[in-house]
């Protein structure tokens, strides 16, 4: 590792996060996360123009470099990272791998949600304790005494603005991130990763920010996959009970019988299955 990462990792290792549903992260000063942040985001430009010319191997390596700056905290910034990560996975058909990348970035994403949903609830507690004290002191002092509520301060709504900016900007990630996940599943293939990239694209057919080019691609694989899935699972399927019957068939060889020699009949009335055993065969 160079120097300048163990350092960042160093800085980092002061932020380690606490055990689930416990305390939450130690964060860093201001200061410190400034400074981690800006050589992140440092990294992240040379990725990026690294990605731009086509350079993906060595996009990822100056990616990882900014994730490893960045105070592990910042969800979202870490969110796109690795979406732009599995953009260079796809880009040299490492399937696996930008599933991965794009998971994470996808967990990541649900955490900035999950913050922003309790932001969202302790601030509407604020504002109905608000509005009971002003209750409260129009009953103390008289209705035809007392002020009108304040106005909201101008600050509030450049909150509420920059609140707004960024629900957006996780929604664009987000529908980043399902793109190249689905993507990757469906190349990679198998019963799993078909039925995967089904439930991305149905997610993604849910939202509206999708550019036209991008919405195509989804109608698209939600006609062409169902049928791909269906096919997988049955040839995956087919393969289990072989391999089942190849080990039944070396269990039972000593007895002189096979899984031949045992049938399960259907009962339709119930559903259920019995097993029929057939000497003869």
């Amino acid at each position: 590792m160079a120097p300048k990462e163990a350092e960042a990792e160093a800085r980092k290792g002061k932020a380690v996060e606490k055990e689930e549903d416990e305390v939450p992260v130690e964060r860093f000063s201001p200061e410190e996360e400034a400074t981690l942040l800006a050589e992140s985001n440092a990294s992240k430009t040379e990725a990026n123009a690294l990605f731009a010319s086509s350079k993906y191997e060595d996009a990822i390596t100056k990616y990882d470099e900014a994730v490893a700056a960045c105070p592990n905290y910042l969800d979202y910034e870490l969110a796109v990272l690795r979406s732009n990560i599995s953009a260079c996975h796809l880009k040299l058909s490492q399937w696996k791998d930008a599933i991965s990348s794009a998971t994470s970035a996808l967990n990541g994403l649900d955490k900035v949600d999950k913050e922003a949903a309790l932001e969202q609830e302790r601030r509407e507690k604020e504002r109905a304790d608000e509005e009971g004290d002003v209750e409260e002191e129009i009953v103390s002092s008289g209705a035809s005494k007392a002020a009108p509520a304040p106005a909201p301060a101008a600050d509030g709504d450049e909150e509420e603005a920059a609140r707004r900016k960024r629900r957006e900007d996780v929604l664009r990630i987000r529908a980043k991130a399902l793109m190249r996940r689905a993507r990757a599943r469906s190349e990679e293939g198998g019963w799993q990763n078909l039925a995967g990239a089904e439930e991305d694209y149905k997610a993604l057919s849910g939202m509206e920010n999708l550019t036209p080019a991008d919405r195509k691609i989804v109608q698209t694989q939600l006609r062409v996959l169902p049928p791909r899935t269906k096919a997988a699972q049955e040839k995956e399927t087919a393969e289990m009970w072989g391999k089942l019957k190849d080990l039944g068939n070396g269990i039972l060889k000593p007895f002189g019988l096979s899984t031949d020699n045992f049938q399960m009949v259907k009962d339709e009335k119930t559903g259920g299955y019995s097993m029929n055993f057939n000497q003869g065969r």
